[in-house]
């Protein structure tokens, strides 16, 4: 309306660019320090905190209620520690300089079969029904392609025959399988190791783990119930392969050429 002087001088197309770019700084500063409520505030190798926290704080305690009646997580201070007392010694006091293991570091879960500490209860799917179980206990599940490594031995990185392959762990809403169950004999005797899928190769008549050799399959971690695995399980077990990779032996790390 001519003459309404409500706004008087102002420059709305300015107020309108100054408004934005105020929110878009607040969502910057939400977004990023939500980003911090796990892993911070930041420590260096000792454990004390360390200089270069970034220029934003720490969040404010929030409480995270879990799906499936599983409780309630705090964060950022109610985040899971670090695993206390590993058995590694600073190769030296310089800043940066590697650690080395004191003990079995496959046993110990150092170095590359280092594990998280997740939460000591199986894996749900969207259902509330656990995720990861025996073939054996799923009668509608069957192999469809590929080839059944069921009856097969199982052959480790020294060519050494460790045992049988009795049966599969399915991932029953991905229709995949994780791990394969293993009797360390043969003949069979009852004393049974999980193998993650992803670290087993399936040729021929055998299934071939390099990254183990003969002396380490008595070492692999088992679970608490024989039809059901954890997260914190898969984790160390998954961890004690991979480990296996620089671990199973002295000659392993040496150089390689």
């Amino acid at each position: 309306m001519v003459g309404n002087t409500l706004l008087g001088n102002i420059d709305l197309a300015s107020v309108a660019i100054w408004a934005f770019w105020i929110f878009f700084a607040g969502l910057v500063y939400y977004l990023q320090t939500e980003n911090m409520r796990e892993g911070y505030p930041l420590v260096d190798e000792e454990g004390k905190p360390a200089p270069n926290q970034g220029p934003f704080p720490v969040p404010a305690d929030k409480t995270y209620k879990l799906r499936d009646g599983r409780g309630e997580m705090v964060f950022p201070s109610g985040q899971r520690g670090d695993r206390g007392d590993l058995a590694l010694a600073q190769s030296s006091r310089a800043a940066g300089s590697p650690y080395i293991p004191t003990g079995d570091p496959m046993i110990d879960g150092v170095g590359p079969a280092a594990w998280a500490p997740r939460r000591d209860i199986p894996e749900l799917d969207a259902h509330g029904h656990v995720k990861i179980k025996p073939m054996a206990m799923l009668p509608e599940f069957k192999v469809s392609a590929g080839t059944d490594p069921r009856g097969k031995v199982v052959v480790g990185g020294d060519g050494e025959v460790i045992g049988r392959v009795i049966d599969m762990w399915i991932d029953v809403p991905e229709s995949l399988v994780r791990y394969l169950t293993v009797d360390l004999n043969p003949e069979g005797t009852g004393k049974t190791r999980l193998i993650p899928m992803n670290m087993a190769r399936i040729k021929g008549n055998r299934v071939v783990v390099r990254s183990l050799y003969a002396h380490n399959w008595e070492g692999v971690p088992v679970t608490k119930k024989a039809d059901e695995i954890t997260m914190l399980e898969e984790e160390k077990i998954t961890a004690y392969y991979a480990g296996g990779t620089l671990y199973a032996s002295t000659a392993r790390l040496e150089p390689q050429i």
